[in-house]
């Protein structure tokens, strides 16, 4: 038998991440002080960008573009800025003639409360939630779960939770490791990294062959054995570099950042105003600077200089333009998210916690059409300036609890309900947790007394015992 070689020819379309996709993500997620941090880097980097001055007047200068090279993006003018894409970027006086204290301080948030945030935005029965708490609890600072399930299951079955077996635990685990961060719950790096890889795009390219080193061959590329890992993989040099670069742009620490985390003065991205037309919700012109290419650098590119000087430019061009795009897709998306939100939220805005709806991750992404953990980053450290304080976007956010009309009643209303009656209750005769069940009752508000207590104690508020001894 005789092996021929020959030649193929075969054409076809597959998706990438490219660059811009990669960066336009990794901005998605940043909050206001750290994407000022990212711009700030770019400007000293990147001659080609340059930031306005604050309050300056737009600037005026011609485009410059029209004899540049094909492969030049030309999405975006050379003098393009925040306030072309959005019309409603305004001045502060758009907002209100008073000024707005937009800075405020805001405590850390642990791994641990992001967590529980998303397990409350989460369809869980009771048996599922109070596996899913534990699950929460024996999870590390750097987002895993070293404690065996084993171990895990014995604990629960001493609280109650007849008929247990490892299988419930599995179930309810491998929903959690569909949490923010990506990788959270891994029980070794190898879990941890196959997580990361199955969010990517099945035609990522190269993805196969990444998820099966990091399955079989992990150890390997700890020893640095290319040799083995090529043969192995069936890869050229080229592509096990390649291969090798994408588990590394994965994250083996994926709660460290939670952890790190410190107290800081925020600046809220949005401000919700109200005029006569109703409610409104605009990006914060102060939150960050607004960016352009410089023109003057731009005009010197020149179409056929193939020059070390022009093609610098050229590549620094591309930089520049990019992280204007990146930046603008991130307020748009920004901006859908957060009138998403606010607009089922007017009840808040109008009468204050009590008129809160209910609304999870999944009523808002169905809306806008995008993955729940696109609207998980989305409101992660982005704070919203509304009449009534500023808030982070996800404190929007709460459970339902359906009365006996088949209404639905949020977690934080009844949080304010139960604050205000104890609030308003007899001084030498405090409503014990058993009363407020009754008295929620009466308002079609059907919640178990353990619930209340949860509450009232995550309210910081004291029983009634110790309400009649404190007075």
């Amino acid at each position: 038998m005789v092996m021929k070689a020959s030649l193929q020819l075969r054409v076809g379309t597959q998706l990438t991440m490219t660059p811009q996709l990669q960066q336009a993500i990794a901005l998605l997620q940043l909050s206001t002080l750290e994407l000022r941090q990212e711009i700030q880097q770019a400007l000293d980097a990147n001659p080609m960008l340059e930031q306005e001055e604050e309050f300056s007047e737009q600037a005026t200068t011609e485009q410059k573009e029209a004899d540049w090279e094909e492969n030049i993006p030309s999405e975006l003018s050379v003098d393009s800025d925040w306030s072309d894409t959005y019309q409603d970027v305004g001045s502060a006086s758009s907002v209100g003639s008073n000024a707005h204290d937009f800075e405020r301080d805001t405590p850390s948030q642990s791994l641990q409360s992001h967590l529980i945030w998303q397990l409350a935005m989460t369809d869980f029965s009771p048996r599922e939630q109070l596996i899913a708490e534990t699950l929460i609890d024996a999870v590390d600072d750097n987002g895993y779960l070293l404690q065996p399930l084993n171990e895990l299951r014995d604990g629960l079955r001493h609280q109650q939770l007849d008929g247990l077996n490892q299988r419930d635990i599995e179930s309810v685990l491998l929903r959690l490791q569909q949490f923010e961060p990506t990788g959270v719950f891994a029980r070794d790096l190898r879990e941890c990294l196959m997580l990361q890889l199955a969010t990517l795009p099945d035609d990522t390219p190269l993805l196969i062959p990444a998820r099966r080193l990091v399955r079989q061959f992990l150890e390997a590329l700890g020893r640095d054995d290319r040799r083995l890992l090529k043969r192995r993989l069936g890869l050229d040099d080229e592509q096990l570099d390649d291969v090798i670069q994408l588990i590394r742009s994965l994250d083996p620490r994926p709660g460290s950042t939670f952890g790190n985390a410190e107290s800081g003065y925020v600046i809220p991205d949005l401000v919700v105003h109200h005029d006569e037309q109703g409610w409104h919700l605009t990006l914060n012109p102060d939150a960050m600077p607004r960016l352009r290419v410089q023109p003057d650098y731009a005009s010197l590119i020149k179409r056929a200089d193939k020059s070390q000087d022009n093609q610098f430019l050229k590549e620094h061009l591309q930089e520049a333009r990019w992280l204007i795009k990146s930046l603008t897709s991130r307020n748009d998306t920004l901006l859908r998210v957060g009138r998403e939100i606010i607009a089922r939220q007017i009840g808040f805005l109008e009468h204050g916690e009590e008129a809160m709806k209910p609304l999870i991750l999944a009523d808002i992404a169905e809306t806008v059409e995008m993955h729940e953990s696109t609207i998980s980053r989305v409101t992660t450290q982005k704070y919203v300036h509304t009449p009534r304080g500023v808030f982070e976007l996800k404190y929007f956010f709460s459970s339902q609890v359906n009365g006996q009309d088949g209404d639905g009643h949020s977690s934080t209303a009844i949080r304010a309900r139960i604050k205000k009656l104890i609030q308003d209750e007899p001084a030498k005769k405090p409503l014990s947790d058993s009363r407020l069940v009754t008295l929620l009752g009466n308002e079609d508000i059907n919640v178990a007394r353990r619930t209340v207590a949860k509450y009232r104690e995550a309210m910081g508020i004291p029983s009634s015992s110790e309400r009649r001894r404190l007075r």
